[in-house]
């Protein structure tokens, strides 16, 4: 609403574009990304939609500032879990911990909660902590029955903390439990399954 017809239209395809390739092509994606924001660098769904390329590059510097950048701006959307992942990225597990502690984490519901305590129990392992990486997956209890791409994550995430505590049949479990969940097959939770049985 903010700009000129032709550069609303300019920017609309590029951000059609850069959605269309981030799974595919995230590095494409970025950069259809990045030519939207040399018209609208102002506009938060922009360097949200930046950042969030960025990040499926694994350049997390980048994606860190842009997803702050698109938070001071008004984003709506729960960029918190994505932000501390970043941290994590940079080397700072103990930021993505103590962003898990702020006001905006404790109203985080449903997949972004879970997809925040995936983050926390990874940073929780970076630092060897792997009992409170177990500790942070499991509050709340986990429901086995559950499925879809977080819950196989989540699944996943604690099978690995369990097997990295040396508790090789919880895990094994734990795998199958995430393969179950698995309904678009983005986890190699059968390949872990076979190499613990």
């Amino acid at each position: 609403m903010t700009l000129d017809k032709a550069t609303a239209d300019y920017v609309a395809k590029h951000l059609v574009a850069a959605g269309e390739n981030l799974e595919d092509d995230p590095e494409l994606a970025l950069r259809h990304a990045q030519a939207a924001r040399t018209r609208s660098g102002r506009i938060a769904a922009v360097r949200e939609a930046v950042g969030i390329a960025a990040y499926h590059c694994g350049d997390w510097a980048q994606a860190l500032s842009e997803l702050r950048a698109a938070r001071r701006m008004g984003s709506k959307s729960p960029l918190l879990p994505m932000i501390a992942d970043c941290e994590r990225g940079v080397g700072r597990p103990q930021r993505a911990i103590d962003l898990s502690r702020t006001p905006e984490a404790e109203e985080l519901t449903g997949d972004e909660a879970d997809e925040l305590r995936i983050v926390v129990a990874g940073a929780r392992s970076d630092l060897g902590q792997h009992e409170q990486a177990l500790a942070a997956l499991s509050t709340p209890s986990l429901d086995p029955q559950r499925t879809g791409l977080t819950a196989a994550r989540l699944f996943y995430a604690y099978a690995d903390t369990l097997l990295a505590l040396g508790r090789n049949d919880e895990a094994l479990q734990w795998f199958i439990h995430a393969e179950a969940a698995d309904t678009d097959g983005v986890t190699d939770a059968d390949e872990r399954i076979t190499e613990l049985s």
